[in-house]
């Protein structure tokens, strides 16, 4: 296995700048996810690392070799495709072990590895099949064990989970994060969908509109975004977010129609210099919870419900406080109706401030 820096990369399509600076370093056996909304030049990326596409300037390093001028076959990475790109007219054992072929391993060694690999993989009973005869679990299986089989120093994934159903996905992520735990490979993997960065990244990279915007553990980039568009980004469903002015009355509260809330004391210093302006005040649904009588009135406020959705263990609430729209993810024992009010508490140190002019947080 090797790590893999980028330095200063970009990457433009005549005057469209689609990745911006990046620098990044991928750590030997680590599991690295890009992540970011369509267009954010995650793929673009990997596919900058792949030699599928010519860089436009910067440093892409694999081991201890410069590769930007390396043809894709001499990098001595393996990618795994959003659509599988499986050869349709072989089987699942010549699909695997094309590459080796290719390459003249000996068919000894190229038995060894395939069967090796489909065994690890569940496939060991799918080996004469086509790929048309095969579910889309059994493709995406077969791509990730045609990638295996070359013994790679790093894997690269296009967002390969996107075509399975909701279920199937589940369960290949966790297979995926078993694998990478099994064969400690370094990877590098592109998706659009957080949860799935979230529960595979060992790190993740956020991405909008070609720029890095954070780096960090998954847990690290969920409880401390760096701004406002990684804070939504980043969690399901998304922060909420609320306009609100800082007033000094005897302490300091961040205040809009329906909302009072008392800044948490380790915030004040920061948020001192704001006040009489408008900061948007975060938090996330989770966050929120049904009031109790002993929590204290300067963190609780009244909401309007507009929509109920039971999911058996939790219910979120979409309610609306002013002009704000609200959503609280709160427990199954709560009775909330339609346009029934609630009261609502915030869990004081999960408040996030951020910049309304710099979007940035205020930490």
């Amino acid at each position: 296995m090797a790590q893999v820096v980028l330095k200063d990369l970009n990457k433009k399509f005549d005057e469209v700048h689609v990745v911006k600076d990046v620098n990044l370093h991928v750590r030997d056996k680590e599991f690295l996810v890009l992540v970011g909304p369509s267009g954010c030049g995650k793929s673009t990326t990997l596919r900058m690392v792949a030699g599928l596409e010519e860089i436009t300037s910067g440093e892409i390093h694999i081991g201890d070799r410069l590769v930007n001028d390396l043809p894709p076959k001499d990098r001595d990475i393996a990618m795994v495709f959003q659509n599988y790109a499986l050869y349709p007219h072989m089987t699942v054992y010549d699909n695997m072990a094309f590459g080796l072929k290719m390459r003249k391993f000996p068919k000894a060694e190229i038995e060894t590895r395939v069967k090796e690999t489909a065994t690890l993989l569940g496939i060991q009973d799918l080996l004469k099949r086509k790929p048309r005869q095969l579910s889309g679990g059994q493709r995406q299986r077969v791509a990730v064990g045609r990638a295996i089989v070359r013994h790679p120093q790093v894997f690269l994934f296009d967002e390969p989970l996107s075509n399975l159903d909701a279920k199937l996905r589940v369960q290949m992520r966790v297979e995926l994060k078993r694998l990478h735990d099994r064969l400690e490979t370094t990877a590098i993997y592109v998706t659009h969908d957080q949860v799935e960065a979230m529960t595979l990244g060992d790190r993740v990279v956020v991405m909008k509109d070609g720029l890095v915007h954070q780096v960090g553990e998954p847990l690290e980039v969920y409880s401390k975004p760096r701004n406002k568009f990684v804070a939504g980004f980043i969690g399901s469903p998304a922060m909420n977010f609320i306009d609100t002015t800082i007033s000094d009355a005897g302490g300091l509260y961040a205040e809009t129609t329906g909302m009072r809330v008392k800044v948490p004391a380790d915030r004040v210093s920061r948020l001192a210099p704001y006040k009489g302006k408008t900061v948007t005040l975060g938090i996330r649904p989770e966050d929120l919870r049904e009031a109790a009588g002993s929590d204290p009135h300067d963190l609780v406020f009244e909401a309007l419900v507009e929509v109920v959705e039971p999911l058996g263990s939790e219910i979120l609430l979409d309610t609306t406080v002013g002009t704000h729209t609200v959503v609280a993810r709160v427990d199954p024992t709560v009775r909330a109706k339609h346009h029934q009010k609630i009261r609502l508490a915030f869990i004081p140190h999960r408040i996030h401030f951020f910049d309304n002019r710099t979007e940035e947080a205020i930490v």
